[in-house]
Formats: structure tokens, sequence, C-alpha cells
């Protein structure tokens, strides 16, 4: 009993030993490989309304044919979200969607949403570990906590070697949002698009207005 509680105790220390390096890593590192890449598979996070339209836009500056193929990632119930891909990407074929459990739904209580967001990141891990992503992209809505909990958890057992850029949502001027909060810890790159939030987030990297 002493020799598997010994071999457990091991174990344990040795995942936080990794979690705290790709921790540090994160804080410490730059994503150079982005740059040298001569391609990269992305996931873009898609939340709804307001988030969809800002993130699109973003998308729609960047050179597709680096970051591709593209996973879209959006809420099972998320019609309209749908709707504007296909009408940015314009049928092109470098591109899929994959649909999780919304982990949080409008005015639903915090409580509760811990158990439908632990439910979404199960239901994510497929998509994710079978896509296996060079980046994620994300802007705040609650959808990308869990995709991004699973690339960070998979990027800690040597499965992938995913990076995380988030964007803070433009309305975001003085506060970041709930999502912005938990992922300045995890984010490899945090971008914020107002000169106030620098003062917020330590790690914020400010461009200016990125729509």
């Amino acid at each position: 009993m002493e020799y598997f509680a010994a071999i457990f105790l091991v174990i344990v220390i040795t995942i936080l030993f990794r979690i705290l390096y790709v921790i540090l890593k994160i804080i410490t590192s730059e994503c150079y490989f982005i740059a040298q890449k001569p391609s990269l598979k992305t996931i873009v996070c898609i939340g709804s309304g307001g988030h969809t339209t800002e993130l699109l836009r973003i998308i729609s500056s960047l050179n597709t044919k680096k970051f591709s193929p593209r996973l879209y990632i959006l809420a099972d119930n998320d019609v309209n979200s749908e709707v504007k891909i296909h009408k940015l990407e314009n049928e092109v074929t470098t591109y899929t969607l994959s649909r999780i459990p919304r982990s949080r739904k409008v005015k639903q209580t915090y409580l509760s949403s811990v158990f439908s967001t632990l439910y979404a990141t199960l239901c994510t891990i497929p998509a994710v570990y079978n896509f296996k992503p060079d980046i994620i992209l994300c802007n705040g809505p609650g959808t990308c906590i869990p995709v991004c909990a699973v690339a960070f958890i998979l990027r800690c057992l040597f499965l992938i070697d995913c990076r995380i850029i988030f964007i803070e949502s433009l309305c975001r001027v003085r506060t970041l949002s709930l999502s912005g909060k938990i992922l300045q810890y995890f984010a490899d790159i945090f971008i914020v698009q107002w000169p106030q939030l620098r003062d917020v987030c330590y790690r914020a990297k400010y461009f200016g207005r990125l729509t």
C-alpha cells in the first residue's frame, strides 16, 4: 500500500511541476513560432452576437493561407454565427465547424454554470485533440473557456503543442471580461484594444483597435 501511495505521490508532483512549467513558459516566452511556421492549424472560438462580428472582422484581415486549416468552434444553438462564418469563408474548403454545448446561458446562475462548463469541456476534448491546433484565437465569449482549458491540459500532457491568443473585446475599456480575467494566466498572447487595460493586466499587449 505504501508503495502505491509513493507512486501516486510522485505522479501528482510530476503533474504539478509540469503545469507550473507550462504556466511559467506562457508568462515568460514569446510566440516566435507564429512567424516561423508557413501555416498554422487554427481554432477560432466563436461566441455570439457582437463577439462573433468582432472576431470575424479580425479573421477577415488575416492571411488565410497562413492560418489554415481553420476549425470554428461555436455553441450548439448558435445559428446566426454559422451563417456569418459561411458568408465570410465564401465556401472555401479549408475550414470546418464543430459545435459544443454552451458553457453559460443568458441569466444562468454562476453556480449552475460551473457544471455546464465542465460538461462543455468534456464535449470539447475530441474536437481539440483530433484537430491538434497550433493556435487558438478567441475574444472573450464563454465558449472559449472549455476550448482553452482542454488545449492547456493537452499541452501539459504532451499531446498537443498549442498557443492561445486572447483578444479582449473592444467593448472592454477599463475592466477585463470574466474570460479575460481567467485567461490572462493561460493565454500565450493577451491583447487589449484600449490603453487603460494595460494597467489592469500586466501581460497585456496594446496594438490599438483591431476592428
